[in-house]
């Protein structure tokens, strides 16, 4: 297996993207897999690497990526030293750098397989609203997977509540990491990123729309987001395959360090269905 990590993707005037590359050589043709992580999240999470060598095994390229304002850098991309770029982030920057990504595929990286066929996209949690909104608006995509994705930013905002309303009188709130035990801060430019993209943002009218086929995974014990919001989604696009993993919760059931060798049966189970529907 080829393995390529902390590559470094570079554009004018943008922060850097850090990137891993997975596959194993072939003769013909090979699909692309993109992994987008979630809220709070990265690309070397948990079980990550692991979910990465078996879609490498199953024939894919995959590639797992930090969103550049995640708030890692590129000499420390685990943990959360770069709290100005985590403040800055928003819908529209993780957007972009999704398509940054596409683009260096099409391109054709040096670090990429040069002969791929098509491109398929796989969000967690946050992340899988990320990747239907693209799956939606780009015609390079051809599957869309989410995994314990949500199906709706705006109710996130919570705009009814003493602590919305603080947030915008002060510019800014803070959310605490539970692993690092920093106060991560988010800039009121975020919600107002959110309503000039309002339309764009809404993952309702993506689903709705969607020409790349679908496929929904949630964990029957996700208490961070709810296995509602996948029923949901499978609601509004009817076409599109829902598996519900049983007893998986939200990372189903890996965690960070992930020390043992093999993924949790859980996750086992996210990747095989997903390997299946891409296949």
């Amino acid at each position: 297996m080829i393995i390529k990590k902390n590559n470094i993707l570079t554009s004018k005037n943008k922060k850097p993207i850090l990137y891993d590359v997975y596959y194993n050589q072939s003769s013909g043709p090979v699909p692309v897999v993109i992994f987008c992580h979630g809220y709070k999240g990265f690309k070397d999470w948990g079980a990550w690497h692991l979910v990465a060598e078996a879609f490498a095994e199953a024939g894919f390229c995959f590639i797992k990526f930090n969103f550049s304002h995640n708030g890692g850098t590129v000499e420390n991309p685990i943990d959360f030293p770069d709290l100005e770029a985590f403040a800055e982030n928003n819908f529209s920057l993780e957007l972009d750098d999704l398509d940054r990504v596409l683009n260096e595929i099409e391109n054709g990286n040096q670090n990429i397989p040069k002969n791929i066929s098509k491109i398929s996209l796989i969000g967690h949690s946050r992340g899988g609203g990320i990747v239907i909104i693209k799956a939606e608006e780009d015609n390079r995509i051809n599957k869309v997977a989410t995994w314990a994705g949500v199906s709706d930013f705006k109710a996130r905002f919570q705009e009814n509540t003493p602590q919305f309303t603080a947030w915008k009188e002060t510019g800014v709130t803070h959310i605490e990491n539970s692993r690092t035990k920093q106060m991560l801060p988010h800039k009121f430019q975020f919600y107002r990123d959110f309503k000039q993209n309002e339309k764009r943002f809404t993952i309702n009218r993506a689903v709705k729309n969607l020409s790349a086929s679908q496929l929904i995974v949630h964990g029957s014990d996700d208490t961070t987001v709810s296995v509602k919001e996948a029923v949901a989604m499978h609601g509004w696009n009817p076409a599109s395959e829902l598996k519900i993993i049983e007893t998986a919760d939200h990372v189903f059931n890996a965690k960070h360090p992930w020390e043992e060798n093999n993924l949790p049966d859980q996750l086992k189970k996210a990747v095989e269905v997903t390997i299946a529907f891409l296949n």
